[in-house]
């Protein structure tokens, strides 16, 4: 018999939360289910022999146009894979009030064994496809970086699609996660990564939330575990340490772990494993080569950043941590769950931690189609609001402004100051939402059975007023 896969972790995670979102019959079913997988097997002539490529983009859920959702290159992805992923989309959306469908792509390739040029002829065929069958497309259906793609990536495909579509006005919008210089947005390379540390802070806001885990209110001190530092894991621990006094005392990496009870220096390891690939022969530190029996040690807070399925039913009763941050997507196997909350292990779920990217993902979708530049209509307008009361306030005074305030009040909003403040909004909206299913006297047992009802319940009401 096949055992559980992602793609059942996540529909059994869906169903948990459906029992308690009242609903007209066989609704729930069709939220759940899948539209439409693209299965796509192309051609291109790479070191004068053809190479065939598999690659798929699923289309979970139209309630909403756009679909949303990532490339992934790898060479272990597979349907299932990418149909979970598409599924994630939809609730992550609905949840945190977005008006993009679910989707996913991926494409099975290894891309350290193709040079950049071979890398861009691979990217635009795969395009190619998914536009000839329109799987992509601005109105249509908006890819962004995931694993293995990056802004690179992006930029191929955009220029793609504008090509294969001169007319289009708003090409730019076909992809996210670009480069500035490609009409990209500040903060999209961060979003992931900060959105995890404003959903850490926002939940530690929450006294009453907070004492289920017996952590004291502050974030200073805390002892995280990272697994993974990629770019979620890295902008995770390092906002974290740097911003709000926490302590990464373990990062979990495919060549082993490094622990510090001191705390781990980001910046210098970040730069280690760039350069080497990996955290061995960090110096100064506990290199572990069995990485996986660091998500056992005793933390405040770990935090799985890399992929899927790393908590489960075999290392879920010997978790120490207080708290679990799902910055990754589906980091916790349906069966890990159950015995984490069995245990009284409070777990942050992904559709909330992990959907800065998408959130910021939709600014810079907003800001394409728009042709306007976040703050350009308002910045110089409120710099000469607040330079007028500065200087009322030191005429009413006597006193001068305070030079260490002054820049962050005088200056009007940058780009990057309204992304990151868009981002927070969300963030403590969405879980505002979700603290209050959850302390609500519905029975809803754990966090993320109150974020899955919450999105199932937004699908059921958008198609209900679309006539499905």
């Amino acid at each position: 018999m096949r055992g559980q896969s992602f793609l059942d972790d996540v529909n059994n995670q869906f169903d948990d939360a459906a029992r308690f979102v009242p609903m007209q019959e066989g609704l729930a079913e069709k939220i759940k289910v899948c539209n439409a997988t693209y299965v796509t097997r192309f051609g291109v002539r790479l070191r004068d022999r053809m190479e065939t490529f598999l690659g798929w983009r699923a289309v979970h859920s139209t309630h909403w146009t756009p679909a949303k959702g990532g490339i992934r290159y790898s060479v272990l992805v597979d349907q299932e894979e990418v149909e979970a992923l598409a599924a994630l989309m939809t609730y992550k959306c609905a949840l945190m009030g977005l008006p993009f469908g679910g989707s996913k792509g991926g494409l099975r390739i290894d891309p350290a064994k193709w040079e950049r040029q071979e890398l861009e002829r691979i990217t635009r065929r795969f395009t190619q496809e998914l536009a000839r069958h329109n799987f992509f497309g601005p109105s249509q259906n908006v890819p962004a970086p995931d694993m293995g793609t990056n802004e690179t990536t992006m930029v191929w495909m955009a220029d793609e699609y504008r090509r294969r579509s001169p007319n289009d006005i708003n090409a730019l919008a076909c992809v996210t996660g670009k480069p500035l210089a490609a009409g990209g947005i500040e903060g999209r390379i961060e979003a992931t990564g900060r959105g995890v540390q404003y959903a850490l802070r926002e939940f530690f806001r929450h006294q009453s939330d907070l004492e289920r885990t017996g952590l004291s209110p502050s974030l200073a001190g805390k002892r995280l575990i990272i697994q993974g530092l990629g770019n979620v894991g890295y902008h995770a621990a390092k906002f974290l340490s740097e911003q709000d006094g926490c302590r990464v005392v373990g990062v979990i990496e495919r060549d082993g772990a490094v622990w510090s009870d001191a705390g781990l220096p980001i910046e210098d390891l970040k730069l280690h494993l760039t350069k080497t690939g990996g955290v061995k022969g960090f110096a100064d530190v506990e290199f572990v080569d069995n990485s996986a029996s660091v998500l056992e040690r005793e933390c405040d807070v770990l935090i799985p950043a890399a992929i899927e399925r790393v908590i489960h039913s075999g290392n879920a009763p010997g978790l120490r941590a207080k708290l679990v941050v799902e910055a990754a997507n589906g980091p916790t196997t349906f069966e890990a769950d159950k015995i984490l909350n069995d245990r009284g292990i409070i777990v942050l779920p992904d559709l909330y931690v992990n959907a800065g990217g998408v959130v910021v993902s939709y600014f810079e979708w907003v800001k394409n189609l728009t042709h306007i530049p976040f703050g350009l209509m308002e910045r110089r307008h409120h710099e000469a609001s607040h330079q007028i009361l500065a200087r009322s306030l030191e005429a009413m005074t006597g006193a001068t402004f305070p030079l260490e305030t002054a820049s962050l009040f005088l200056e009007g909003a940058r780009e990057i100051d309204l992304v990151r403040s868009g981002l927070d909004d969300i963030m403590r909206s969405a879980y505002a939402q979700i603290r209050t299913v959850w302390n609500s006297a519905a029975g809803i047992p754990d966090l993320r059975t109150s974020a899955y009802s919450i999105a199932i319940r937004r699908c059921g009401d958008a198609y209900s007023a679309i006539g499905i």
